[in-house]
């Protein structure tokens, strides 16, 4: 706005000579004009370029906030990924390379929605072990990756270009990680195949508009992934890299580029993490600047016209040869002309004056010019906000804090901020983008609403933290959260504790009721924790079916322990899972795992283990159940863990051996049969009997590998024994419950039998009363095909099970093994004999014959030869030998007269 004339303005006469002076008016008024219209024109265009450069500052802003969304977002997939994959490689040289991926995927240990496949190759590139089922013979030993790993000793994790995966034909990007044996050498490379698009799930962001790009790139500069408004790049082609600027990721500040297709726009990167690869985020300029295209057609109309009244002004003060009408004239021009140039645009604009008080102390301001957009922003109209103080519209504090603002803005001549508006204050806005100028003696004020930037930045950072099925925080957020935590509670010397909840049997909601069932369950679960804990304590969603609750100001264990069983009482409860009146009803429960700050740990990492290690503990014991750690439930669940990967290793490298024990004739001591017993040759512990390893081999369904190699075992000495001329009694091999289940046992003993070349009537079945119970009806088909076979089937351990006289006739039993807790009775009580005794006629009855089991002294004998039993074993008659030594009992063929 021009300022007024410091003087009064008064009509005069025209002068003598008043034709030269007109002349002289014309010409100064022509000169004028043009000067006018063209300040008008610099004008509008330095508001072109004021409202292009405010629109191309909010893109590089935005540009910022989105590209360091992205990068946090790949860094957590990164470090998942890199997590993983130093588990796997852990798991894999710890197990000597007999950890299997397929089992792990079974288990449910490698289920990332973004694996496509995982693999491990060995030195040569061959295939080891995958999560896919492949018949493909194919090597990777020419992939790029494979040879780095190859000729580098390190444990850097790599991240590969796209290729086309000779496994599954999908296109992936690779992580890798080096494998190496107990020695250092190179043992091959872990493989994580993850699909392209799961990179650019993020790129649904509005801020990204139609020619927007969002790209995942290495420092070495060559691109992963890449997605142009929404169309998927997964090429090398290095679209997503500005031109020009040598491609230098970490120098790159943000701002308008121009990339390879031609098209400028705003990038910025984001390193991610402590990884060598960069977020890159690009706004299109044609998507930017809409707004201002739009705009400046108006501009453009109310420049011609604004030009046109100033011509036709001029022309008319030129005719007139009036100085005051001329001025008059000139001054209404100029204020239309500021009129039309500040109604249009988007910003509120006002001008304020300061009123002083007698000694010059600014106490209040006046507005004296504004727009409308300005007016709005207070609830007003234009006509009545002129004139208005504004101690008039500002009150209390609000009041104090706009002038404390005025104030050191006309003493620093310029101010900017972005402002929170007060709840006290009468503006319509949430947040302002105020500018403060001082012009002359007051204050050019423009006022911008950038609500809605801010809700969306706000937007942006919840979404980071939070998780997106339960509304409950995430992994992110507790990493970030606990360390203050654990601060405050060492600075108050006060407790915390962790609880690891584990939801039970969530994989048969998923499995059977699908995965929005699932994820409604989700839902539901975190309602109710947040139901039952404190309002102080977190809950948060760790991932998939597990959640952890983190307790502060905790006085005793006795508290944790109420929490955790209300927690459990509350998931015990059946879900409805479904909005029908006859909706399906679930119940899940959960397994608990309980730490304690300082107690258990004094960091992250400690507690999170320990917490983890407890509820291993409470869900192996018995689901739906809480438990606290403690240092001997460490070292147990450690010796198991051990014992299992143990296992897989001796397995592969076949580490059992088979000793026989004989059975005898009660009455004569004739050597009748031997029973197979198996014992592992451990390399650090020794030889182990099966009471060291066979319920770990039960629980994990490592025993039918190990049954079948004690099967493979026998068939194979009894062929040996036989080309040697000896003495052959049948041996008696057991076969697990398990083994029955899958149903080959009868197809793998022909089998056996067949190529040894050993007679049916050598080997016997030996299977528990307890086993014989839990899987009755899936094996009378089975014991009847054996039996028709010739091999005998013996009741094993009878007693220590609840089998019925009708089950035992069903299955057509030869031989009745009497556990040996029954024959520890013999001669202690007279109870015990005539219990054995019972079971004798039964077995009698039934036509089979029976052995007593643990007989350790001739008083046992004894009495066992007056109750009719058919064979005797145990530590009395013969203790469990190798083959080489067993062979001179066999010769003999009485071990007592």
């Amino acid at each position: 706005m021009l300022a007024k004339s410091a003087y009064p303005l008064r009509d005069v006469p025209l002068p003598r000579g008043a034709v030269r002076v007109d002349m002289q008016l014309v010409a100064c008024w022509l000169l004028a004009t043009g000067l006018l219209i063209g300040l008008l024109w610099s004008a509008i265009l330095s508001k072109l370029d004021s409202d292009r450069k405010i629109l191309e500052e909010n893109a590089r802003r935005q540009a910022m906030s989105v590209s360091h969304a992205y990068a946090q977002y790949l860094t957590r997939t990164i470090e998942q990924l890199e997590q993983l994959t130093k588990q796997i490689k852990f798991g894999w040289e710890k197990s000597g390379g007999a950890a299997s991926l397929e089992e792990m995927a079974t288990k449910g240990l490698l289920t990332l929605p973004q694996l496509s496949s995982a693999s491990i190759y060995d030195a040569e590139g061959k295939i080891v072990t995958t999560t896919v089922t492949t018949r493909r013979a194919f090597s990777i030993s020419d992939r790029p990756y494979f040879q780095y790993h190859k000729a580098h000793q390190d444990d850097v994790m790599l991240i590969g270009q796209p290729v086309i995966s000779r496994m599954t034909g999908r296109k992936v990007v690779p992580f890798t990680r080096r494998l190496e044996h107990a020695d250092g050498r190179f043992a091959g490379v872990l493989v994580l195949g993850i699909l392209p698009e799961y990179f650019t799930l993020f790129s649904d962001d509005p801020i990204l508009g139609r020619g927007g790009i969002l790209a995942f790139i290495g420092e070495d500069g060559v691109e992963r992934m890449s997605k142009l408004s929404s169309e998927q790049r997964d090429s090398p082609q290095l679209l997503a890299m500005p031109v020009g600027e040598g491609n230098e990721l970490a120098q790159l500040t943000p701002g308008p580029y121009l990339f390879s297709d031609g098209r400028i726009r705003f990038a910025a990167t984001e390193k991610i993490g402590a990884f060598p690869f960069y977020a890159l985020v690009g706004l299109s300029r044609d998507d930017v600047l809409v707004p201002y295209e739009r705009n400046r057609s108006a501009y453009v109309r109310a420049g011609i016209a604004s030009s046109i009244v100033v011509f036709l002004f001029a022309l008319a003060a030129m005719l007139m040869s009036m100085r005051l009408m001329w001025r008059r004239q000139q001054a209404a021009a100029i204020r239309e002309t500021y009129r039309i140039a500040t109604e249009g645009g988007n910003e509120g604009f006002y001008i304020i004056q300061p009123v002083r008080d007698r000694n010059g102390w600014i106490d209040d301001f006046e507005i004296v010019d504004c727009n409308e957009k300005g007016a709005e922003f207070f609830g007003l109209s234009k006509h009545a906000f002129l004139g208005q103080k504004v101690s008039e519209f500002c009150f209390d504090d609000y009041f104090e804090q706009s002038m404390d603002a005025y104030r050191g803005a006309m003493q620093s001549g310029f101010y900017e901020d972005d402002y929170r508006v007060p709840s006290g204050s009468p503006i319509k806005a949430e947040w302002l983008k105020r500018k403060f100028v001082r012009s002359a003696s007051g204050l050019a004020i423009t006022l911008r609403d950038i609500s809605e930037s801010k809700r969306h930045e706000r937007e942006m950072s919840r979404l980071a933290t939070e998780d997106g099925v339960t509304g409950l925080r995430n992994r992110h957020w507790l990493m970030n959260y606990l360390p203050g935590a654990l601060a405050s509670a060492r600075t108050n010397a006060s407790m915390l504790a962790i609880l690891f909840i584990d939801l039970d049997d969530f994989k048969n909601v998923n499995d059977s009721l699908g995965h929005s069932a699932g994820d409604q369950l989700l839902r539901e679960v975190a309602t109710r924790l947040r139901a039952v804990v404190r309002a102080t304590d977190r809950v948060v969603r760790i991932g998939g079916d597990e959640f952890t609750v983190v307790l502060e100001s905790i006085h005793n264990e006795e508290s944790v322990a109420n929490i955790a069983l209300a927690i459990n009482h509350a998931l015990h409860q059946p879900f409805d899972l479904g909005r029908e009146p006859k909706s399906h009803k679930s119940r899940i429960g959960a397994s608990i795992g309980i730490s304690l700050f300082p107690r258990d740990g004094e960091d992250m990492e400690t507690l999170f283990k320990n917490a983890d290690i407890a509820m291993y503990a409470a869900k192996t014991g018995s689901k739906g159940r809480f438990r606290f750690y403690d240092q001997p439930l460490y070292e147990k669940i450690k010796l198991r863990l051990d014992t299992e990967q143990d296992l897989l290793q001796a397995i592969r490298d076949d580490q059992f051996l088979v000793h026989y024990q004989p059975r005898v004739d009660t009455h004569s001591g004739q050597l009748i049969g031997m029973e197979a017993l198996v014992r592992w040759q451990h390399p650090s512990r020794g030889v182990l009997a099966p009471s060291h390893f066979i319920n770990v081999a039960e629980e994990t369904g490592m025993i039918g590998a190990i049954g079948e190699i004690v099967l493979r075992k026998v068939c194979e000495q009894i062929a040996h024994w036989q080309d040697t001329g000896a003495d052959m009694v049948p041996v008696s091999v057991n076969v697990s419950a398990h083994q029955f289940i899958e149903g080959k046992v009868k197809e793998r003993i022909a089998h056996y039998l067949e190529h040894y070349g050993v007679p049916n009537r050598l080997l016997e079945i030996e299977l528990t009363e307890s086993a014989m119970m839990d899987s009755a009806g899936g094996i009378f088909d089975q014991i009847a095909a054996i039996n028709r076979m010739g091999v005998r089937i013996h009741v094993d351990d009878f007693g220590t099970g609840y089998s019925s006289l009708s089950l035992l006739q069903q299955l057509d039993m030869d031989v009745l093994k009497i556990d040996r807790a029954f024959t520890a009775q013999l001669g202690v009580q007279r109870d015990g004999e005539i219990f054995f005794s019972a079971i004798v006629s039964m077995a009698k009855a039934l036509g089979m014959r029976v052995v007593a089991e643990g007989v350790e002294s001739a008083e046992q004998l004894a009495i066992l030869q007056t109750l009719e039993c058919d064979e005797v074993q145990g530590y009395y008659i013969g203790r469990p030998q190798a083959a080489e030594d067993i062979t001179e009992v066999m010769r003999k063929g009485m071990l007592f007269h």
